[in-house]
C-alpha cells in the first residue's frame, strides 16, 4: 500500500472565507487581508486543507440541523471553487470576546506593536486564549494525519504545538508570526511570558518577517530560558534547548506579483485608472491604503498632507491625497474613536484648504473590489506608507507591483517590515515626523523622472523575485526539507466531505 501524500494543511484564526447570517440563510464571503492573499494561491488544486474559525460565534434563529446542513453545503461548494478543503472550529460567543477580542487583540496586538500603553492584561482573557488554543488543536489532531505538515498561522495560534504534544499528537509543526515580536523590555511586561516562549519553543519551526524579529525573539527567550543556545548564522539558525530543538528564521512575506502586475495591465482596469486621473484633473495623487488600526498610522498621515500644503503653498490645486481605510473591527470602542479621529482631521484639512474645483483630501471609508484597488495603485504617483509598527505591510508591494509604468516613488516608513527589504530603493521615512513626511512627499513629487524609474525599476525586481511562493518554498525548505513543488497541483481534487 502505498504511504499517504503528505498534504500541507493551514491552521489559522479565520478561514479564508467569512460565514454571515442573513434572512435567506447562511452566506459566505470571500476573505481579505494578507493571509488570504497569501495562502489561498498555495493551496488552490493541491489537495491541501485549512482550518479555522468561521467567524460565525452565535447560529441566531431555526434549528441546529439546518444551520449545519447549510454551512456544510455553502463550504463544499466553496470546496470545489478554490481547490482546497475548508475546516471549521465552531466558538461560542464567550470564547471569541476573552480570546479574540481580549487576549488576541486587547493585549498581543497592541504589546507586539510597541503600543504596550493599549493593553489590558486581564487574567481571563488568558484563560479563554488557552481554552481556545485547545479547542483548535483537538480539531488539529482529529482531522490531520501524521504525514500531513502543519502550518500554524500568527499570534491567536501560539499554544497548538504545546497542546498538541500534550494531546501526545505527533506533528511536524511550522509557526509564522505576521506581526512584529517587540524587543525584550517590552515582551517581559506581558504576565504570562515565560509560558508563551515555552509554547512556541514547542514547534519545531518559528518563523518571523524579518531578522531584527528574530533576534528580539532570541532576546526574551535568552532572559526566561538562560539554557537555550542559539546555533549557525543566516537567516535560520538552530536553537538547543538541552533536550531538544527546534529552528528559528526569517521569511519575509510577500504577494502574487505577476497577479498584481497582470492585473493592472488589464483593459479594463487600466480604463479605470485613467478615469480616476480624468477625474482629479490630472493632479499628482498621492495614496494610502490600510485596514483601519492604531497601528498604521493614518491619522500621523493626514497631519503629514496639512504639514505638506502648510509648508509647500504651491502644491495646492496639483495634488490629492486619497486614503482608502478598510473597515476593522467596527464594534470595538477604540476602533471607533480612531475612525471619527480620522474623519474629523480630514473634515479639518479639507476646511483649511479647500477652493471651487479642488478638494486636497479625498477620504473612502470601505472596502474596494480587488480590481478597483489594483486601479488606484496603478493610477498614483506616490505610494504612501506610514505604519507606527508593522510585521511586513504588503500594501508597500502592492502598490509597486501595480506600478507597470514605473515611474511611482515608494515612501515608507523605516518601522515596517518591508523597510528591511525595499529601504535602498524607497524612500524612508518615520511615521511620527508629521514635517520629515512632508518633506518627503515634497522631494518625491520633484524628482526627475529617471530617477523614479530607476529606484521603481529595482523595487518591483526586487518584489517579483522574492514573490508569494518563494516565502512559501523558503519556510518550507527550512521545515521540512520540501519545496512548494512537492505538492503539486492536480487537476481534480475529490474532497471528503464530513
Amino acid at each position: 500500500m502505498e504511504p499517504a501524500l503528505r498534504r500541507l494543511v493551514v491552521v489559522s484564526n479565520r478561514l479564508p472565507v467569512a460565514l454571515r447570517r442573513e434572512e435567506d440563510g447562511w452566506k459566505l464571503k470571500q476573505g481579505s487581508g494578507g493571509l488570504v492573499t497569501a495562502m489561498a494561491p498555495v493551496l488552490k488544486n493541491r489537495g491541501g486543507m485549512w482550518i479555522g474559525w468561521s467567524g460565525a460565534s452565535d447560529p441566531g434563529r431555526g434549528s441546529k440541523a439546518t444551520d449545519e446542513t447549510d454551512m456544510e453545503t455553502l463550504f463544499a461548494d466553496f470546496t470545489e471553487e478554490a481547490g482546497y478543503e475548508l475546516c471549521t472550529v465552531p466558538l461560542t460567543r464567550e470564547e471569541v470576546d476573552g480570546y479574540y477580542y481580549g487576549f488576541s487583540n486587547e493585549i498581543i496586538w497592541p504589546l507586539f506593536h510597541d503600543l504596550q500603553s493599549r493593553c489590558r492584561f486581564h487574567p481571563r482573557y488568558w484563560r479563554t486564549y488557552l481554552d481556545v488554543n485547545f479547542k483548535f488543536a483537538e480539531v488539529v489532531a482529529r482531522r490531520s494525519s501524521p504525514e500531513d505538515y502543519l502550518w500554524i498561522q500568527d499570534y491567536h495560534l501560539m499554544h497548538q504545538a504545546f497542546f498538541l504534544k500534550s494531546m501526545g499528537v505527533r506533528r511536524n509543526t511550522g509557526f509564522f508570526l505576521h506581526i512584529p515580536f517587540p524587543p525584550p523590555d517590552i515582551f517581559m511586561k506581558l504576565p504570562w511570558r515565560a509560558k508563551l516562549i515555552q509554547a512556541l519553543t514547542e514547534f519545531d519551526l518559528v518563523g518571523f518577517q524579518t531578522v531584527q524579529d528574530r533576534r528580539n525573539f532570541v532576546g526574551s527567550l535568552h532572559r526566561l530560558m538562560p539554557e537555550a543556545k542559539v546555533e549557525g548564522r543566516g537567516a535560520v539558525v538552530a536553537v538547543n534547548m538541552g533536550n531538544r530543538s527546534f529552528r528559528a528564521g526569517a521569511f519575509p512575506i510577500s504577494i502574487d506579483y505577476a497577479q498584481f502586475s497582470e492585473m493592472a495591465a488589464q483593459p479594463e482596469v487600466a480604463r479605470k485608472a485613467f478615469d480616476l486621473k480624468e477625474a482629479l484633473r490630472h493632479r499628482k495623487i498621492i495614496l494610502g491604503v490600510d485596514r483601519l488600526d492604531y497601528t498604521k498610522g493614518i491619522p500621523e498621515r493626514i497631519r503629514s498632507i496639512q504639514t505638506l500644503l502648510r509648508r509647500y503653498p504651491d502644491l495646492k490645486g496639483k495634488v490629492n491625497f486619497i486614503q482608502i481605510a478598510v473597515p476593522s473591527r467596527e464594534e470595538v470602542d477604540e476602533y471607533k474613536e480612531l475612525r471619527t479621529e480620522i474623519e474629523q482631521l480630514v473634515g479639518r484639512v479639507n476646511g483649511e484648504f479647500s477652493f471651487p474645483g479642488w478638494v486636497p483630501v479625498h477620504y473612502h471609508y470601505r472596502s474596494l473590489p480587488h480590481d478597483d484597488l489594483v486601479a488606484y495603485y496603478a493610477a498614483a504617483d506616490v505610494g504612501l506608507v506610514t505604519p507606527l509598527r508593522d510585521g511586513m505591510n504588503l500594501v508597500a508591494k502592492e502598490y509597486c507591483a501595480c506600478n507597470n509604468k514605473g515611474d511611482g516613488v515608494l515612501i515608507l516608513s523605516e518601522f515596517a517590515g518591508a523597510a528591511a527589504q525595499l529601504q535602498r530603493h524607497a524612500y524612508l521615512v518615520n511615521p511620527y515626523d508629521v514635517e520629515g513626511i512632508a518633506k518627503a512627499l515634497h522631494r518625491a513629487l520633484h524628482w526627475q523622472l529617471e530617477e523614479r524609474k530607476a529606484h521603481m525599476s529595482r523595487l518591483r525586481e526586487q518584489i517579483r523575485r522574492n514573490n508569494i511562493f518563494r516565502w512559501v518554498d523558503s519556510f518550507l525548505r527550512a521545515g521540512i526539507a520540501k519545496s512548494l513543488e512537492d505538492f503539486p497541483e492536480v487537476e481534480t481534487v475529490h474532497f471528503n466531505r464530513v
